[in-house]
């Protein structure tokens, strides 16, 4: 039997709108307010994965970096961002979503202008952790506090599908704007480029985020040590394939202390008394199955969005300006799917979308294996218009499958898992399938795989959902 809740939550589908989606009452002015100040903080961080990416050969021209070098731009980033989330996660359930959103949008502000102002490639790198430190705080109280916003479900579909809306307006619009800042002033512009949407979030967020109660948590320091360890680890490891080989002893030996610090890292979880990730959450088949599938999305489509710059630049000899424009195939969708996603969402719940994301991103990623050294570029722009649309589709309804299947008490937590899952594949996507063309004395070969790879890591997330990912609505229980 539905409670009354539950039919409320119908009502956004079929009899009228939830509560909040009323925008003529104070509580859904005051929950579109929050939602505004949420997505901003949410924006500068989609906007940093893909701003630097044309940044890239410019940073490492003025910083006399290679490959390696530029991974670990994006992988610093992305490291400490995936390896903090769950902490992120914990640390809003203890304090409060809306003190540590507040934290993270004031670290991310000034780790911004560090990296703006790096003098060295080791000190953009080391500014860059800071960021992602700043992220890891950001994303998942940012999550906490759309739930407290959007009580009913249909509301939340929606609102998920307003986040990743604005998610796709961030990856839209870096490649562009990245392309004009360091064609007309300088690499460091794409960095300095988050510090008015900080200073305007922070103003906000005050008056327009919703306060959400403590609960007592304890730090489950053995667990963060750990994750961090293992992932960075294998990371290294992957990143380090590219220059000495793959059956190099010093990367044999990261892919195995990288292991061993996974399995104590789930040993040490499951003895905690409060974990930092708590394993029975996985015994949900939807929380299972949306972790996995972003974690299998951002390694596909990060790991191709690195090697695509890179293409246009490093082999086609486009400016940075040129790279940002001729990558728009892949994020003018995004806005426009990340919208059909909460509405479809809303209706079917989150399996539909997923799905048919799923299936059209690897699909588009596959048949980029047309790109080579002289290929005609209107023959990459259907493949790379099918995976940003695949990619904006999946996204938000991922995210909220994960959301979902958690307790309501668990928000935190379940916000960290799902976006440590996703920062974590976009990690192993930009170092797999960069030393993939490290690897190569020629390029193209190493890029073929990449997408081949990218590709199938959508088409396996797509196997997953149908198994893992239940049909019913967002509007029922």
């Amino acid at each position: 039997m539905q409670t009354i809740e539950n039919q409320r939550a119908g009502g956004g589908v079929l009899g009228g709108r939830p509560p909040e989606a009323n925008t003529g009452t104070p509580r859904a002015a005051a929950s579109n307010l929050a939602l505004v100040v949420i997505c901003l903080g949410y924006f500068m961080v989609i906007v940093d994965t893909t701003v630097v990416n044309v940044a890239l050969p410019a940073i490492g021209r003025d910083t006399h970096g290679g490959v390696a070098g530029l991974q670990w731009v994006v992988d610093a980033y992305t490291l400490a961002f995936a390896g903090l989330l769950l902490t992120g996660g914990a640390l809003a359930e203890r304090l409060g979503g809306r003190r540590v959103f507040t934290a993270g949008l004031v670290i991310f502000g000034l780790a911004s202008a560090a990296c703006g102002l790096a003098p060295s490639l080791a000190l953009l790198i080391a500014a860059r952790v800071a960021a992602g430190v700043g992220a890891a705080l950001l994303v998942p109280s940012s999550l906490v506090l759309l739930q407290a916003a959007y009580p009913t479900r249909a509301g939340r579909a929606r609102a998920f599908g307003a986040w990743g809306a604005i998610a796709g307006i961030g990856a839209a619009s870096g490649p562009i704007v990245g392309g004009l800042l360091v064609t007309g002033w300088s690499w460091r512009g794409v960095f300095f480029l988050n510090l008015p949407f900080a200073v305007a979030a922070l103003a906000l967020a005050g008056r327009a985020v919703p306060a959400t109660g403590p609960r007592p948590r304890a730090v489950d320091l053995p667990g963060q040590v750990l994750g961090v360890a293992a992932l960075g680890l294998l990371t290294w490891a992957l990143v380090e394939a590219g220059q000495a080989g793959w059956a190099s002893p010093l990367v044999l030996g990261g892919f195995g202390l990288s292991a061993t610090a996974w399995a104590a890292f789930a040993w040490a979880e499951h003895r905690a008394a409060d974990p930092m990730l708590p394993l029975r959450l996985f015994t949900r088949p939807a929380f299972r199955a949306g972790s996995a599938v972003g974690l299998l999305i951002n390694l596909g489509f990060y790991g191709q969005l690195f090697l695509m710059s890179l293409y246009f630049q490093d082999v086609r000899g486009y400016s940075a300006l040129a790279t940002g424009l001729a990558l728009l195939p892949e994020a003018a969708l995004l806005i426009v799917a990340s919208a059909a996603s909460g509405r479809i969402m809303a209706r079917t719940g989150p399996r539909t979308p997923m799905l048919a994301g799923l299936l059209l991103g690897g699909a588009g990623l596959v048949s980029l294996v047309v790109a080579g050294s002289h290929s005609a570029y209107p023959w990459l722009i259907l493949p790379m218009a099918a995976a940003g649309f695949g990619m904006a589709l999946t996204m938000p309804a991922a995210t909220a499958s994960v959301i979902e299947a958690a307790p309501a008490n668990r928000g935190g937590i379940a916000s960290g898992v799902v976006n440590a899952a996703r920062q974590s594949g976009g990690v192993l996507g930009v170092a797999l399938l960069g030393a993939l063309v490290q690897a190569r004395s020629a390029f193209i070969p190493g890029l073929h795989i990449g997408v081949i790879i990218a590709g199938g890591a959508f088409l396996l997330a797509a196997a997953i959902t149908f198994c893992g990912v239940p049909r019913a609505p967002l509007t029922t229980d």
